[in-house]
C-alpha cells in the first residue's frame, strides 16, 4: 500500500511539474469553469496569470499548419485574464501568450473545444521586454538634426529632413526599428565601422537606387553617421525612452486573423476584398493581392478554405522591361539573386459591383502609342499630349479566369471607382511628374472596347483668374499672369471621389505637399479646374488619403499627424490669384499620432510615418460610419480615429506588420461583428525583415471587432 500510493503520489508530482514546466494548467473535477470562457467545440478559453496575478490586456495566440496554409489568431485578455478564441477550425494548434513587459510563453499544444490556462512569463529584464515593443520605439530613438543646424545640404529645414527620413523617403517600402533594421546583420560583411556599414546595407538588393537615392537628399555622409550612431547606441544597451501601453478599452475586444499568401521572396502593394462603393460585394469571397515589382503571380486567398493560390499577371508586349534587371549589391538575405522579377508591376486592385478586379498595372514599354501625343485627335492628347506612361490598367474576371489588358497614355498607381452611371474609373499618376489625372468610361469601353475612346485626362489648372472657368493657362515655370489661369506641376498619389459632388481628390507628394480637389466639368480634358490646399505647420508631407460621406479628405502626414481637410470651412476665397495653396488654413485640423516622437523634435506629432489613410465609410468594422483608418506602419497597427481619440489595433504577431492599405467587407449583415471585418495584408517589400526571417511570406490580415473581449 505504501510503494502504490507513494507511486501515486510520485505521478501526481510529475504531472504538476510538468504542467508547470509548460506553462498550461487545466481545470481539475473540482474547480469550477467560468461560463464566459467555457469554449464550444471551435473554441479555445481560459485564464492567463503570472507570478504578478491574471494579465490583464495581453494576447493569446493559436497557430497551425495543418490547414492548407499557415493560419493564426489572435485575442486579447480582458481585465481578470479571461481569453476566448472563437470559431478555430478543428485542428491542431500551438498556443501561446505575447504581451509588453513579458516574454513569449512556451508553445502548448492543443485544440478547440478545451479550457486551455495558460502562464505568461514576466520579462527577466527591461532588454528582453523591450524586445517585444513596435518598431516606432526603436526608431524615436534617432537623433535628429537640431532646427539651427539647417540648411543641411539642399534641405531647408529640420521638418524637410524629417519628411525623407519617414513617409516620403525612408519609411516608404519597409519599417525602419524593426529588429532587422536596428541591428547589422552579419552576412552583410566585416567593416571598420558602422558608418561604412551603413553605406553598403543601403546598396543591398533591387532597391538600392532608391534607397541611396533618398540619402542623397540629405547629407549623405552626416546622414549615415546619424544611422549608424543610432545602430550603435542600441548595439551598446541604449533602449527606448518610452514603452508600450497594454490594449484598453475597445481594444481589447478585437480578433485578428492571419493567412500566409505569395512566397518568401515576394511582396504585396494592397489586398482587395470587396467594392469600395458598396462593401456588400463579394461576401465571404475570395481576397486578392497586388505584388508590385517582385512578381507577375499576384496571390488569391479563400479565407473560407483556407487555401492561397496565385494567378499571373499578363503583358501585351513581351518586351516589356522587367523588375529583375535593376541594378543591385549582394543582399544580406539573398546574396547576388534578383528576386524580383515583375514585368506588370502590379500596385492597386479595386473591385467593382461584379467582383472583378481591376489593377494598375503596365501594359507594355513605356513609350506611349500615338494616340496619346502630340499630332493625335484625341481629345485629351489634343490639349495635354503625354509621351510616356509606366503602368496601366488590367481587368481579371474571377468567373471566366479572363484578364483584359487596357493601355492607358496617363500613368496609373491607385485607382477608385466613382459611384456615377459611367462607373468612371478614377487614377492617380504616384508622383508628381505627370502633371496630369487620368480616367476610364468604364460602361462606354464595355461597350466598344475601344481603349482609346474610353479614356480620358487632363493637366491640374487653378483658375487664376477668378473668372469660374478654365481659359488658357500659363506653365508652372511661366510668371503668372492675370488674364489667365495657371497649371500646377502636381499629380495625384491617393485618388478619392466625393460621395457628395463627385469631385475628385488627391495627395500630392512634396515638401510641404498639397491635397487637390478636382472639379471635372462638363467636358474634363478642357473644363476640369483644381483646387489645392496646403497643410498648416507643423502639418507637413500627406500621402495616400481618401474621403468620407461628408465629403471631408483625410491624408496621413509625415510630420506625424493624421489630418482632415473640411472645404465647408473655408473662409476667404477659393479661386483667384491668392487661391494658391496656403489660403485656408481653417480646413485643416491636425491630429497627433501615437507613439514617442524623434529626438529633438519639439513639435507635436509622433515618430510615426503612415502610408495610407481609409475611411470607413459604411462601418464594416464596428467603431461607426465615417471613421478614419491610418496605416500604423510604425506602431505595427492600424489607427482608428474615433470621437477625436484613437483606437490602436496592434498586430503583435509576427512582428513588423507594415501595411499600405486597408478595405472592410460585410459578408452578413445579420451575423453582427462576426458577418464584417478590415481586411490588410503585410505590405513591406522585405517580408524577410519579418519575425522569422528569411522565408517568412506576406499575410492577410483580418480585424473584427467584439462587443467584449470574451463575445463569441
Amino acid at each position: 500500500m505504501r510503494t502504490t500510493r507513494g507511486v501515486c503520489v510520485n505521478v501526481v508530482a510529475l504531472v504538476i511539474v510538468v504542467l508547470l514546466a509548460t506553462g498550461q494548467s487545466r481545470p481539475t473535477a473540482q474547480q469550477t469553469i467560468d461560463p464566459a470562457i467555457r469554449p464550444g467545440a471551435n473554441d479555445l478559453g481560459g485564464v492567463v496569470t503570472s507570478v504578478k496575478g491574471p494579465e490583464a490586456g495581453v494576447w493569446v495566440i493559436a497557430e497551425t499548419t495543418d490547414l492548407p496554409t499557415k493560419f493564426a489568431k489572435i485575442v486579447v485578455t480582458d481585465d481578470q485574464g479571461r481569453y476566448l478564441i472563437p470559431d478555430l477550425p478543428k485542428v491542431g494548434y500551438k498556443v501561446w501568450v505575447r504581451g509588453y513587459g513579458l516574454i513569449d510563453s512556451p508553445k502548448i499544444r492543443t485544440s478547440p473545444g478545451k479550457v486551455l490556462n495558460l502562464r505568461a512569463v514576466t520579462a527577466p529584464s527591461p532588454a528582453a521586454a523591450a524586445e517585444y515593443y513596435p518598431a516606432i520605439y526603436w526608431y524615436s530613438m534617432l537623433e535628429v538634426p537640431d532646427k539651427s543646424e539647417f540648411p543641411i545640404a539642399a534641405v531647408k529645414s529640420q521638418a524637410q529632413w524629417l519628411d525623407v527620413v519617414k513617409t516620403n523617403g525612408c519609411y516608404t517600402c519597409h519599417q525602419l526599428g524593426n529588429k532587422a533594421t536596428r541591428t547589422i546583420p552579419k552576412d552583410l560583411g566585416s567593416f571598420d565601422s558602422s558608418v561604412d556599414a551603413w553605406q553598403r546595407r543601403i546598396q543591398s538588393g533591387q532597391a538600392m537606387i532608391q534607397m541611396t537615392t533618398n540619402l542623397g537628399r540629405l547629407d549623405p555622409s552626416r546622414a549615415l553617421k546619424q544611422f549608424a550612431g543610432w545602430t550603435d547606441r542600441i548595439a551598446a544597451g541604449e533602449l527606448p525612452a518610452s514603452q508600450p501601453s497594454r490594449p484598453q478599452g475597445v481594444e481589447r475586444n478585437v480578433v485578428i486573423t492571419l493567412w500566409d499568401w505569395a512566397g518568401p521572396k515576394d511582396y504585396l502593394h494592397d489586398e482587395v476584398s470587396t467594392d469600395k462603393r458598396n462593401p456588400r460585394v463579394n461576401a465571404n469571397g475570395q481576397i486578392y493581392g497586388a505584388t508590385e515589382e517582385s512578381t507577375d503571380l499576384f496571390p488569391v486567398l479563400d479565407p473560407v478554405k483556407h487555401k492561397a493560390t496565385q494567378v499571373k499577371m499578363l503583358v501585351r508586349d513581351p518586351k516589356t522591361p522587367s523588375s529583375k534587371q535593376n541594378a543591385m549589391l549582394p543582399s544580406p538575405y539573398w546574396g547576388p539573386e534578383p528576386i524580383w522579377d515583375s514585368q506588370s508591376s502590379m500596385h492597386n486592385p479595386m473591385l467593382d459591383e461584379k467582383g472583378r478586379v481591376w489593377f494598375t498595372s503596365r501594359v507594355g514599354a513605356p513609350a506611349n502609342p500615338d494616340f496619346c501625343k502630340k499630332g493625335s485627335e484625341h481629345p485629351s492628347a489634343k490639349l495635354t499630349p503625354i509621351e510616356t506612361s509606366n503602368r496601366h490598367l488590367s481587368m481579371y474576371d474571377p468567373k471566366t479566369g479572363k484578364i483584359t489588358l487596357i493601355r492607358t497614355c496617363f500613368p496609373t498607381h491607385h485607382l477608385v471607382f466613382a459611384e456615377d452611371a459611367n462607373n468612371t474609373l478614377w487614377t492617380s499618376a504616384g508622383g508628381p511628374q505627370s502633371g496630369v489625372i487620368g480616367w476610364l468610361n468604364r460602361k462606354a469601353f464595355e461597350e466598344t472596347g475601344d481603349e482609346a475612346k474610353s479614356q480620358g485626362w487632363t493637366a491640374l489648372v487653378l483658375d487664376t483668374n477668378g473668372n469660374g472657368k478654365r481659359d488658357d493657362y500659363v506653365e508652372p515655370n511661366q510668371p503668372v499672369d492675370p488674364t489667365k489661369d495657371r497649371r500646377v506641376a502636381a499629380a495625384f498619389y491617393g485618388v478619392g471621389v466625393s460621395p457628395v459632388d463627385g469631385t475628385i481628390w488627391g495627395s500630392v507628394l512634396g515638401f510641404p505637399g498639397y491635397v487637390i480637389r478636382l472639379n471635372p466639368g462638363s467636358n474634363p480634358p478642357a473644363t476640369a479646374l483644381a483646387e489645392v490646399f496646403e497643410p498648416p505647420m507643423p502639418g507637413y508631407g500627406p500621402r495616400g488619403m481618401d474621403i468620407d460621406r461628408n465629403g471631408v479628405a483625410w491624408t496621413p502626414l509625415s510630420s506625424g499627424h493624421l489630418a482632415s481637410f473640411d472645404r465647408r470651412k473655408c473662409q476667404g476665397p477659393l479661386n483667384g490669384p491668392t487661391a494658391t495653396g496656403q489660403h485656408c488654413p481653417e480646413g485643416w485640423t491636425l491630429y497627433p499620432f501615437p507613439g514617442p516622437q524623434l529626438r529633438k523634435v519639439t513639435e507635436s506629432g509622433s515618430a510615426e510615418a503612415s502610408y495610407y489613410t481609409w475611411v470607413d465609410q459604411f462601418d464594416t468594422f464596428g467603431l461607426g460610419r465615417n471613421v478614419p483608418i491610418a496605416t500604423g506602419n510604425a506602431n505595427e497597427s492600424l489607427l482608428a480615429l474615433v470621437n477625436g481619440q484613437f483606437v490602436n489595433l496592434r498586430v503583435p504577431y509576427p512582428m513588423g506588420f507594415y501595411t499600405k492599405w486597408m478595405d472592410g467587407r460585410i459578408d452578413d449583415p445579420s451575423a453582427g461583428w462576426k458577418g464584417k471585418g478590415l481586411w490588410a495584408t503585410y505590405s513591406t517589400r522585405t517580408p524577410f525583415h519579418v519575425e522569422g526571417g528569411k522565408g517568412t511570406t506576406s499575410k492577410v490580415v483580418k480585424f473584427q471587432l467584439r462587443s467584449d473581449p470574451l463575445a463569441r
